[in-house]
């Protein structure tokens, strides 16, 4: 078998489970007691799957392998958050966060290996674009997790990590289903958010899916000329087509703001964003920026930054500082991945062994 069964989504993986264990003359409750230890009660290898007899656990095994992420490094924050540093079976690295709060359990994960658009307060942009992951690699995430701990089972998935979500759609179209999907992991589509810079393709896409996937849009600056400063991807998706769009999607969306001092947090930034998010009724995130993510780059004072959200809300606006976790274990996106790859490569000064 060449195909994995993490890959597809929980309808097309029971069928092939279906045809393989009706061409072993298996009883037809051995499909289910299969399908489920994919997803819904996750077994690390088949072997774990005690129920099922030795002789059809090798056979799984054989034709049927689950793949892993590896964990390459796992930092925990004072403040709870954990930050994962998965090795992907081609030696490629992608990073997940999961953040606790109270009931909830927010995982942060990936959809690309790398990323290919150069926002200039983002660590993985330093990367550059490395490759797309497959559907069994953006929900493996969740796995891996609950394979860890089933008590830290997520509870909200936000596509914020590394890559962008919209330009690896056919992946993490199927990956949607799976952490959707009650044969999946079965998390309600209201509490998966999907964040972009607004690539215009993919918000159709999403937007033509029945679900109510939430969407939330990286804005980071209201006027375009700024915009283009900090996100190349401005020169081919304007911010008024991504602000037309998603006014089509129909449904609530977020604008992510992240703040940088002298850049975009002015109070004529905050009125022109007010203009901008009030038809659409947005609920505007504003993010303090990471410190170490972003070279050359200052964040906003805690002033400034109560004084931007304050005038937002005097123009009826949603607005909410949300602060900034795990900043002593190097959450920011990509920065991980940054730190352990120096540590990886030899020093151009060091002696030779």
């Amino acid at each position: 078998m060449t195909d994995s069964l993490l890959d597809l989504a929980p309808a097309a993986a029971r069928e092939k489970i279906v045809a393989w264990t009706a061409e072993r003359g298996l009883p037809g409750y051995r499909a289910d007691q299969i399908n489920r230890r994919l997803w819904t009660s996750p077994v690390g290898s088949w072997s774990e799957a005690t129920e099922l007899p030795a002789p059809l656990r090798d056979a799984l095994e054989a034709d049927w392998p689950l793949p892993r992420l590896a964990v390459a490094s796992l930092e925990t924050s004072a403040d709870g958050t954990r930050k994962f540093l998965w090795r992907l079976a081609d030696g490629e690295a992608i990073e997940s966060v999961l953040i606790p709060s109270g009931a909830r359990r927010t995982l942060c994960i990936s959809s690309q290996a790398g990323c290919a658009l150069g926002c200039v307060f983002c660590a993985t942009g330093r990367m550059g674009f490395r490759r797309n992951l497959t559907p069994a690699e953006i929900a493996g995430q969740v796995r891996e997790i609950i394979l860890r701990d089933p008590t830290d089972r997520p509870t909200n998935i936000v596509f914020m990590g590394m890559g962008e979500p919209l330009l690896n759609w056919p992946a993490v179209d199927v990956a949607l289903t799976i952490l959707n999907d009650p044969a999946g992991f079965g998390i309600g589509a209201r509490h998966i958010t999907v964040s972009t810079v607004g690539i215009l393709p993919g918000m159709e896409a999403l937007r033509a899916r029945p679900e109510q996937f939430r969407l939330a849009i990286s804005l980071h600056a209201a006027r375009s000329d700024t915009r283009l400063g900090l996100m190349p991807i401005e020169k081919k998706y304007s911010l008024g087509a991504v602000l037309t769009e998603a006014k089509r999607f129909g449904r609530r969306v977020t604008f992510e703001y992240v703040m940088i001092a002298g850049t975009n947090d002015r109070d004529e930034d905050a009125d022109r964003l007010a203009r901008l998010a009030q038809p659409l009724g947005a609920h505007v995130n504003l993010l303090p920026l990471h410190p170490g993510g972003a070279p050359g780059l200052a964040p906003s004072s805690g002033n400034r930054m109560r004084a931007f959200a304050g005038r937002l809300q005097s123009a009826g606006v949603e607005a909410v500082i949300r602060r900034s976790r795990g900043l002593d274990i190097n959450a920011a996106c990509g920065q991980l991945y940054v730190e352990m790859e120096k540590k990886r490569r030899p020093s151009p000064t060091a002696p030779a062994r």
